[in-house]
Parts: structure tokens; C-alpha cells; sequence
């Protein structure tokens, strides 16, 4: 079998980086989270002063976006790779409700995209990887060979948020989540650089009525279909 590029794009919380995830362990690919990478820009931003209540201190990032490298390794119990930020790993404290309010307009910067982007790009080149994001079939690998789009109702959606925040024994509020949940949406849709959208390549997945295991089959059916 040859080695392929696959490009999970789509809404926020939709599921793409377990369904990623997961088959990236089943063939034996390196996974690379991308939203993770803004997540842990986004948690750089505000432990260092970046923020100042919502307002992006810009130049302040831009003079350090450099010195910020994301890495990945396989956690050996979860059988997972976690995000590290400069060396340490931020796997946790990149998922609270804090980093999710604020990572939409991280994201949205014109030189955060352009730094993510080239780290993303430098660990794809040996192809057998798995990556997810916003952007991946657009602008990152726009020459993978399997290329995916995800979506769900933003209903739905919340309540996967808020079942996996309930679930780590974490404070949630449904309608708090629904909220930022077509917030990102919007966001992720109408911004100038890189906006969230299907690449004309790429295979529509809607999840909403799906079960892991029916999205699962669906997955390796294409997986098989390209990578032969």
C-alpha cells in the first residue's frame, strides 16, 4: 500500500480529531491535530500576557510567534499523541473553555496561520500522516490524496462538547457551548485568511445521524479506495 496525505476539514466539534485520530492508529499514520497547534498558540497568548481581557496585544505575538514550536507525542496510555507547547505538555489545559472562547481570533491572525501552516507543512513531508483542521484540504495539503469535509448541526454538536466536558469532570453549560459553538462558525467561515470550506476534491461527511462505528467503515471504505 502506498503512503497517502489525508485531510480531515470541518466544523468545529465535529468529531474530526477522534475520527482522525483513530484511524491514524488503525493504519499505522502519525496524527497531527492542527487545531490543537492554535489551541496551544492560544494558551501561549494568554499565560503571557498577550490578552488583555479579549483585545490580541498583535505586535506583542507577532514578535514571539517564532519562539513558539508545537510538537506531539504519543501519550503510551491513551495510545494517543498530546500537544506539547515549547517542550511541555498543555494536552489538558488546552481543551478548557477558556482557550475554546479565545482561539477563533488567534486563529483568524494572518502570521499565526502562516507559522502554523510551514510547522504543519515540515511534518507532512514524508506523507503517512492523518491531519485535521480548518484549512487542511485548502491551504495546508491541498494535493492529499484522500481529502474529507465534516459536518453535524450545531445542536448536536454542542451536546458532543458538553457530553466530553461532563465526562472529564469538567463545569459545562449547554446553551454556553451552543453559543460558541455557531460563534466559531461564524468566524471560521468569514475570515479573510484561509476561511473554513469544502475543497472542491473533497468527500462530504455528515455525521449528525452516524454512529463511530457506521463513521468508522464509511472512513476506511475511502481510506482503502485511495491508499490501494
Amino acid at each position: 500500500m502506498k503512503k497517502i496525505t489525508i485531510a480531515i476539514d470541518g466544523f468545529s466539534s465535529c468529531g474530526k480529531s477522534t475520527m482522525a485520530k483513530d484511524l491514524a492508529r488503525e493504519v499505522g499514520y502519525i496524527y497531527i491535530d492542527s487545531g490543537a497547534m492554535y489551541r496551544a498558540v492560544t494558551l501561549y497568548s494568554i499565560e503571557n500576557g498577550i490578552f488583555n481581557g479579549d483585545v490580541i496585544d498583535t505586535e506583542k505575538l507577532k514578535n514571539e510567534i517564532k519562539n513558539i514550536r508545537i510538537s506531539f507525542q504519543l501519550n503510551k496510555e491513551t495510545g494517543r499523541p498530546d500537544t506539547y507547547l515549547n517542550g511541555v505538555n498543555v494536552e489538558n489545559k488546552i481543551r478548557s473553555m477558556e482557550v475554546s472562547s479565545k482561539v477563533s481570533p488567534i486563529s483568524t491572525l494572518d502570521f499565526v496561520r502562516e507559522e502554523m501552516v510551514a510547522q504543519q507543512q515540515t511534518m507532512g513531508k514524508e506523507k503517512g500522516i492523518v491531519m485535521d483542521g480548518r484549512d487542511i484540504g485548502t491551504t495546508v495539503f491541498p494535493d492529499a490524496e484522500l481529502k474529507i469535509f465534516v459536518t453535524a448541526t450545531p445542536e448536536i454538536r454542542a451536546q458532543r462538547r458538553y457530553d466530553e466536558l461532563k465526562a472529564k469532570g469538567q463545569e459545562a453549560s449547554f446553551d454556553e457551548i451552543l453559543e460558541n459553538v455557531k460563534q466559531r462558525d461564524y468566524i471560521d467561515q468569514n475570515r479573510e485568511v484561509s476561511p473554513l470550506r469544502k475543497a472542491e476534491d473533497a468527500l462530504l461527511l455528515d455525521n449528525t445521524h452516524l454512529s463511530i462505528e457506521e463513521q468508522k467503515e464509511w472512513l476506511f471504505r475511502q481510506f482503502n479506495k485511495v491508499s490501494k
